[in-house]
């Protein structure tokens, strides 16, 4: 049976299941046929030690690594919207699971200079879309003067402490100061916590889960001191598919956007058409939707876009990454010619790791908008980070680092 005929009847018995025995029912179903379906990832990926952990000291006081790695794939169990409670459910609904340990309300006091050295805090927004937790970090070099903000998705089954781990943003924060909010989404919004990036509702500015991250955003940057000339989005997997959302639904807000093994705008609609999407398929209102998004002239202010993606990827299809670039290139590149700049492709390996095929492009007057990262024999994890966190490799290139090389480019470029 074809991937997607036994998706519509594993839907229907979810439907039934749903309407005799609960939701729990329903929602094991689709979560079974979803981990059956979804291979595992190579047995070394993530396994290796990062040659760039952080120092003792510094992140792994802040930031204890998490008690257990999470082994297998990043799956995308959990999402069917009729399976799940509205994420737009008033704050005194939630579950004691979906509380901050500690949420601080901040104040302009925020804005003085630390006293302690580094922190990472709990803070908790709330809109019409509904609460998100998150998690930010100030670098220990914060006195107060305008920094860069960078916000971090993180993926499936993910949570701020574990990706912070996993990426080493925190202690890249403390190389390049800036600051790092990560924002959390909730189990009682997604089952497996992923970010519902295939739901209509969350594909629209001021709507949904795109304006409550953006929210978040605009709360640090009142906060604290932020240069808002420097504020970025990146993302993994389902939250790298969030991050080409917020970067299409608010060029305004994000300088640059950094994409690591995640999806093109408006690929899906629904569950089925989002594990067709995964697979590197699209279904009919999604290429309809898709060709809409790309076509030229449709983003008139299109982000520049650093992704990262691995040839060996079994959970999201490769080929996702060539589709986010053809959908940014258009907008961003064509200038008074409408044609598409040249591009410089380089070859390169990282000692005793992965080889790479690294492709840029330029517009006319030569500013950097579009960089994308193929790694050769690599699956769906973060590259270059650390065992620490799950679903890593550090067999490089480091994408951290390069996220942050890019997104400084664009600031120098845009003074």
């Amino acid at each position: 049976m074809k991937m997607n005929e036994k998706m519509f009847a594993v839907m229907r018995d979810a439907m039934h299941l749903l309407k005799t025995k609960g939701p729990g029912a329903a929602t094991e179903v689709i979560q079974r046929t979803l981990k059956d379906a979804l291979p595992a990832e190579p047995a070394d990926a993530g396994k290796a030690q990062s040659a760039a952990a952080p120092a003792a000291g510094s992140m792994r006081d802040i930031n204890p690594a998490p008690a257990r790695r999470v082994g297998g794939v990043d799956t995308f169990a959990g999402l069917a919207p009729e399976l799940r409670p509205e994420s737009g459910r008033p704050s005194s609904e939630r579950t004691k699971s979906d509380m901050p340990a500690s949420a601080p309300g901040f104040d302009r006091a925020a804005r003085t200079p630390n006293a302690g050295g580094a922190q990472f805090l709990a803070g908790s927004y709330t809109n019409h879309a509904g609460t998100r937790n998150y998690k930010l970090y100030i670098p220990a070099g914060y006195h107060g003067q305008p920094l860069p903000l960078v916000v971090m998705l993180h993926g499936c089954t993910q949570n701020p402490d574990d990706f912070a781990a996993g990426t080493r943003m925190n202690a890249i924060a403390e190389e390049k100061p800036c600051l790092v909010v990560y924002p959390a989404q909730s189990q009682s919004a997604n089952g497996s916590k992923c970010w519902n990036w295939f739901n209509a509702i969350d594909q629209q500015r001021d709507q949904g889960e795109p304006s409550i991250i953006a929210g978040i955003t605009r709360e640090i940057i009142d906060t604290y001191h932020v240069d808002p000339q420097q504020v970025y989005i990146a993302g993994l997997s389902a939250g790298g598919a969030m991050a080409v959302i917020m970067g299409t639904t608010y060029p305004d807000l994000y300088a640059a956007v950094g994409i690591h093994s995640g999806l093109p705008y408006a690929a899906a609609d629904d569950l089925p058409s989002a594990l067709a999407a995964m697979k590197g398929g699209m279904g009919m209102m999604g290429r309809q939707r898709n060709a809409r998004a790309s076509a030229p002239g449709s983003r008139s202010q299109a982000v520049p876009i650093i992704l990262f993606h691995g040839d060996k990827d079994r959970t999201v299809h490769p080929s996702n990454g060539d589709q986010i670039m053809a959908q940014s290139m258009p907008a961003a590149a064509g200038g008074a010619s409408g044609t598409r700049p040249e591009a410089t492709v380089q070859h390169g390996r990282t000692p005793d790791g992965h080889a790479y095929t690294r492709t840029s492009h330029h517009d006319e007057s030569g500013n950097a908008i579009a960089e994308q990262w193929l790694v050769h024999g690599a699956g769906h994890a973060w590259f270059g980070g650390s065992s620490l966190g799950s679903y890593t490799d550090a067999k490089g290139p480091d994408a951290s680092q390069e996220m942050m090389r890019f997104f400084s480019t664009r600031a120098q470029r845009a003074q």
